[in-house]
Parts: C-alpha cells; sequence; structure tokens
C-alpha cells in the first residue's frame, strides 16, 4: 500500500484521573517534519513524542496537538510562604512608621497580598503520565495512517489510470510515425515529379531524402524509455511503501522523454498526442506531491 501525505488522526485516553487528548494533521512536504503543542509542563515528553512518530511517518509537514485534563482534587496544595509574608509585613511597618498611619495590617489582609499563598502542583510520576500520553499518541498515529492509506490508495488507482491514457499517446505516436513516413515520400515525389515533369525520378535520390527525414523524426528511443517508465512506476505503485520521491524522479525523465518528442514532432498529430501525453505526465507529478 501508498499512503498520502495528507491527513488527520484524532484519540482520547484516559486513566484514573487523567486525559489525554491528541489530534495530528499533516500536508505534503520533502522531508519528516515536525511541529508539537502541549502543555509546557510536558516539554521534556517531546522527544519521545517524535520518536513515536517517526515509526508511524516518514514524510510531511505535521502538526500534533496535545490536551490535558486531571480530574483529581488532591493533585495541587496550598503553600504559604512565610518570607514572601514577612517582606510584606516589615514594609507595611516601614511605610506606617515614615509616613506617620495607623499599623493596622491584619492577618487577612496580609494573606491577600501576590504570593503569600500559593497552589502548587503534587509530584507526578512521569512513567505514568507518559503512558497515558502515549497510548492517546499511538491511537491518534493509527487513525492518521489509516486515513492516509485510504487516500494513498485512491492516489494509486488515480495515477493507474493517467499512466494507462499514457500508453495510449505512446501507442498513437509509434503507429503514427510510419504513417508520416509514407505521407512525405507521397509529398516529396508529387514535387519532384512537377519540377521534372516527364523526366524519371531518381530512386536512390528519392530514398535517400526520406531516410534523412525519418531519421530526423524518430522517436522510437523516446518511445521506449517513456514505456520503460511507465512500467516502472506501475511496478512502484502496485509494491507500495515510502515511494514518493522516487516516483517523483521518474515523472521528471518523463517529462523529459516528451519534452524530446514534441520537438522532433514535424507533425500536427503527434505534436497534440505529445501535448496530450505532457498533460496526463503533468497530472501525474501533481499528484505524485501528495505520496509518502
Amino acid at each position: 500500500m501508498i499512503n498520502s501525505m495528507t491527513g488527520f488522526g484524532r484519540c482520547e485516553h484516559q486513566q484514573d484521573s487523567r486525559k489525554f487528548t491528541v489530534e495530528m494533521k499533516a500536508v505534503n512536504h520533502r522531508y519528516f517534519d515536525v511541529n508539537i503543542k502541549m502543555p509546557k509542563k510536558f516539554s521534556f515528553f517531546e522527544a519521545a513524542m517524535r520518536g513515536v512518530l517517526k515509526e508511524y511517518v516518514q514524510r510531511g509537514k505535521v502538526d500534533v496537538f496535545v490536551t490535558y485534563e486531571d480530574f483529581a482534587e488532591e493533585n495541587v496544595a496550598l503553600k504559604y510562604n512565610e518570607g514572601i509574608a514577612a517582606e510584606y509585613l516589615k514594609y507595611y511597618r516601614q511605610m506606617a512608621e515614615k509616613f506617620g498611619l495607623e499599623d493596622d495590617i491584619r492577618v487577612s489582609a496580609l494573606g491577600r497580598c501576590p504570593e503569600v499563598f500559593t497552589m502548587e502542583e503534587q509530584d507526578v510520576d512521569e512513567e505514568e503520565i507518559w503512558a497515558v500520553l502515549e497510548t492517546a499518541l499511538r491511537g491518534a498515529c493509527r487513525q492518521f495512517v489509516e486515513a492516509r492509506t485510504r487516500e494513498g490508495e485512491a492516489l494509486k488507482t488515480d495515477i493507474l489510470d493517467k499512466l494507462a491514457r499514457m500508453e495510449e499517446n505512446v501507442t498513437l505516436i509509434e503507429n503514427r510515425y510510419p504513417q508520416i513516413i509514407a505521407e512525405y515520400r507521397r509529398k516529396l515525389e508529387e514535387k519532384v515529379r512537377e519540377l521534372l515533369a516527364d523526366s524519371q525520378i531518381d530512386e536512390s535520390r528519392l530514398a535517400s531524402e526520406v531516410i534523412l527525414f525519418a531519421d530526423k523524426i524518430c522517436t522510437d528511443e523516446e518511445t521506449v524509455r517513456l514505456r520503460s517508465h511507465i512500467n516502472t512506476m506501475r511496478e512502484a505503485l502496485l509494491q507500495g511503501g515510502s515511494i514518493g520521491r522516487k516516483l517523483d524522479f521518474i515523472a521528471q525523465e518523463m517529462n523529459r522523454e516528451a519534452n524530446t518528442i514534441l520537438s522532433k514532432a514535424n507533425d500536427l498529430e503527434t505534436s497534440n498526442i505529445a501535448i496530450d501525453l505532457k498533460t496526463e505526465i503533468e497530472k501525474v507529478r501533481e499528484q505524485i506531491q501528495n505520496i509518502e
């Protein structure tokens, strides 16, 4: 099977009071490029997450979004910062003495000062948290790969259809070649007869001219290579795997052969066929950009 580089996956996983939701999406890219957005307190898991992602993705620009919910009531604790409270009290008393004010500081007022009381999260077991996060991540990856595979199979079917049409065009070009030579010989004979009137035509000279013309417009090498490229691409598609770069290279070679055929064409019908061929190749190249 082949995979598209575009896809989406989502998974939620909850264990005890902890719940992770992982969403991931991707678009085509020459390399493997990952951007992970998650709560800062879990940033130390990023390297491990990238390792998991590489098991499922070879190419593409992947965005991963992680959200976390903790339903435990005892996961935070109130902390009294005595040193900060003492600092506030010291400065309040200095202000009262300096400006001749009444020292009316109460405990309730002091307790409302910033940082006197703070909420702190309790120490957590990193292994337990990673187990929940990894399960959610792998679930999203599996869904993501399934979506990519579905689209990849659709791309494969479409490209195989286009390869069949390209083969038809190659056949038309090959069949047209002897017709062009025959038409050229007939027109050349007619022109010579007009010029020479009743004089006898030099058949050897005529044959030489036809041979020169045939050699000039001959596209046998190009059509043979095109058929080879088409077969190679078809085999790669049927074999599957991470073949995007290989297919892109083959498509470039196809386009080179089609350009040569078009430049040699000395016939309107052949030119039109070659243009249709180039159009199909360009469509294939566009589709290949989405293959992993």
